[in-house]
């Protein structure tokens, strides 16, 4: 390993400078009038990948934008590391905000990145991240330290739902075998308190409809005598929690992993104020589920939210109206265990008869996606636990991350196998935001971490 680590020491302004070769390309996925430029993106990943020691390399075309892939292939025997990413990134807008182009990477000091951070769309989502494993993968290569089979699927469309990864995921099976995927599209703590995200919620995403009267009535004339919409979808929503906070629709909790009582003292240790929490938000107390920390309602627990209401006349001024019909958007956030095709299936079912006879109701399940979690006994977190203490000089902590990445569960389904997600970004790097960033700490410190993962997971596949 100290061959290797001279070699990202002696490299590293090379590295510097083919990253920011990467982010001034405006590879903007959801934007047509950018396909040329994600193409070009693909092609100068595909450049660096074989620059970095890839025997085999190769741009898939898919109905969307390329995925790009890699191999070294040391001996079959030994295990291979699949390294994903994405080479995509968000539209800058918007742009004004920007203080300097989108595009035109700098170097700039905040307080929190003190050595320097890099300000360009796409430094930490993903482009920094992902290309932190191809400097790595690099610096074993060609130091002759390279202990097991490596291979890369960079994608071009993860901030447009990866849309045709399925598909080239069921084509390539026997192409994409591996024993672990490894990726960087997750976070940290803070530089000083390393931290491994174990967990990320699915998602159940339904919009719902109550149709009372078959046009907007006079409120005047019919008040009191017709089921105002409104009204009813407001009392159905406010009956789908307790005075616990807890979800009433049945069923819900009967999939929900209980997490251990080990793991959640793991996750406690993390740092955390209620009174920062409350005071970043302006609120004057926090709320959510009955017996469960503010952390843990983030990150362990399912929950329900109502993300959007509307219906009757809203405009400047009065119109005394029943509405004929209003409507809702509902998310539910799953945890490990629960099926967002069930929870759908429940919510609808639930929400169907809690409906009085005086309205229609109409549920619409618009998309999903399924929970994820590595357990912290895993080889692989074991692995990547031992990386990160040997490059922090402090042992990570545990974190569930509250949001959701559906392509992870998906890696399980199609092709059997497990992610770890080591994550380098922080919170306050400001992806999809403007002026959005990328520590020089931790795009260095990320590339002294991998390698320690790579030779650690390796000995312990072989115990």
């Amino acid at each position: 390993m100290k061959k290797t680590q001279e070699y990202l020491q002696n490299e590293k302004n090379r590295f510097l400078n083919d990253l920011f070769e990467l982010l001034r390309i405006p590879s903007i996925s959801a934007d047509p009038s950018y396909k040329t430029d994600v193409a070009k993106c693909a092609e100068k990943v595909e450049y660096f990948l074989k620059n970095a020691g890839c025997e085999l390399t190769q741009i898939f075309p898919t109905n969307g934008h390329p995925i790009v892939y890699g191999e070294k292939i040391i001996d079959k025997e030994l295990p291979t590391v699949i390294v994903y990413g994405h080479y995509d990134v968000q539209p800058a807008d918007p742009i004004e905000l920007w203080e300097n182009p989108a595009f035109e990477p700098i170097i700039k000091k905040t307080e929190i990145h003190p050595d320097g951070a890099i300000f360009a769309r796409g430094s930490c989502d993903d482009k920094g991240q992902f290309f932190m494993h191809v400097n790595a993968f690099e610096a074993m290569s060609k130091s002759n330290e390279l202990p097991c089979n490596v291979k890369f699927m960079i994608e071009g469309e993860e901030e447009v739902g990866s849309e045709h990864l399925g598909q080239f995921l069921q084509e390539n099976k026997v192409l994409l075998t591996g024993d672990i995927i490894l990726v960087s599209d997750t976070g940290m703590l803070a530089n000083d308190t390393p931290s491994i995200t174990t967990g990320l919620r699915g998602l159940s995403y339904m919009e719902v409809e109550v149709t009372g009267p078959n046009r907007d009535l006079h409120s005047g004339l019919y008040g009191g005598c017709v089921a105002n919409p409104i009204n009813i979808l407001c009392s159905m929503i406010s009956s789908l929690h307790d005075e616990n906070q807890h979800i009433t629709i049945p069923g819900f909790y009967d999939q929900v992993l209980e997490i251990s009582d080990e793991e959640r003292k793991e996750m406690a240790k993390a740092p955390f104020s209620i009174d920062h929490y409350k005071k970043a938000l302006d609120i004057n107390e926090v709320h959510g589920e009955k017996g469960f920390s503010t952390m843990e309602r983030a990150s362990i627990r399912p929950t329900l939210d109502v993300n959007g209401i509307w219906g009757g006349y809203t405009g400047e001024g009065a119109k005394t109206v029943i509405p004929s019909k209003a409507y809702a958007k509902i998310s539910m956030r799953l945890v490990p265990n629960q099926d967002p095709e069930t929870i759908s299936a429940l919510f609808q079912k639930h929400f169907e008869s809690i409906a009085p006879k005086s309205v229609k109701v109409k549920v619409t399940a618009h998309h999903g996606g399924y929970p994820v979690l590595t357990p912290i006994d895993s080889i692989a977190y074991q692995a990547a636990s031992f990386a990160y203490e040997k490059a922090f000089n402090k042992k990570p902590i545990p974190v569930r991350s509250g949001g959701s990445i559906p392509i992870i569960a998906l890696f399980e389904k199609v092709l059997g196998v497990k992610t770890i997600m080591m994550g380098f970004g922080l919170d306050s790097d400001a992806i999809h935001s403007p002026n959005e960033h990328y520590g020089l700490f931790n795009y260095y410190k990320g590339m002294e971490t991998i390698p320690y993962f790579y030779h650690k997971f390796v000995e312990l596949c072989k115990k």
